[in-house]
């Protein structure tokens, strides 16, 4: 396939993948493996394409949050730039709610918890890659545990705070690192899994006078079949032009 081909059928999947829409935002299903903007070393990236959902507005939409390269699932786009400005603030203020679901290496020994652990930066060197750092900033998650097989389980987390990687090196802190993680689990080995992690669902409180936006991604492929494993069957219909 042509470097041209290849951005035409990005453009084409991303389309496929917006979840919602109104006049102030777009929630796509982003896919595992490409970062949502330009790198320091180039690279394909979601923001290249976002001129294919401006739908008759003038400007592209633009980020209003980031998903690691390899996590799938609701990204939030504000289509202008008052609706960047209000996301901004509702993401500062922690109104806007995530859902995620991860698969993990091991088990928790119980069924619901809550991770209060600070993050820090490991070192100058590692970009931002971090680390557990009681001198930190503070970071908490909650989770339960939504079905388990074969050593892996099926996490539901709920970010309390938005620190880089937090939900990774919290899982990874615990001693169940998200399956496939190449920084801080085992998928750094030959032929791993891709990291199995994905932001489930959205919830914006975006009018004071209309009920929360609520938007929930499907599994993406990768995760399926270890998830149904786990006992979890999607009832969302699967993405699959990725």
């Amino acid at each position: 396939m042509t470097p041209d081909s290849l951005f035409t059928k990005i453009s084409e999947d991303l389309t496929a993948r917006l979840l919602y829409r109104d006049g102030l935002i777009l929630v796509i299903d982003k896919p595992a493996g490409l970062a949502v903007h330009r790198g320091p070393k180039g690279g394909d990236n979601l923001e290249a394409h976002f001129g294919v959902l401006r739908f008759g507005l003038p400007r592209d939409p633009a980020l209003a949050h980031r998903l690691d390269r390899d996590t799938s699932g609701c990204l939030v786009l504000g289509r202008h730039r008052k609706a960047l400005a209000k996301l901004g603030l509702l993401f500062k203020q922690g109104k806007i709610s995530k859902t995620y679901f991860a698969l993990v290496e091991g088990s928790p020994q119980t069924d619901s918890g809550s991770i209060d652990l600070a993050l820090g930066r490991l070192d100058a060197t590692r970009g931002w890659w971090m680390q557990v750092d009681p001198a930190g900033q503070p970071a908490q998650t909650d989770w339960r545990v939504l079905g388990r097989h074969d050593g892996l389980a099926l996490l539901e987390l709920r970010p309390q705070t938005g620190r880089t990687h937090q939900l990774r090196v919290h899982c990874a802190a615990m001693g169940w690192p998200i399956l496939g993680d190449a920084v801080y689990g085992s998928g750094r080995e030959a032929g791993a899994p891709m990291m199995h992690l994905h932001a489930r669902e959205v919830s914006i409180p975006l009018s004071a006078n209309k009920p929360e936006i609520t938007v929930t991604a499907p599994l993406p492929a990768h995760m399926q079949a270890r998830a149904a494993a786990c006992g979890f069957n999607d009832d969302l219909p699967l993405i699959t032009n990725s």
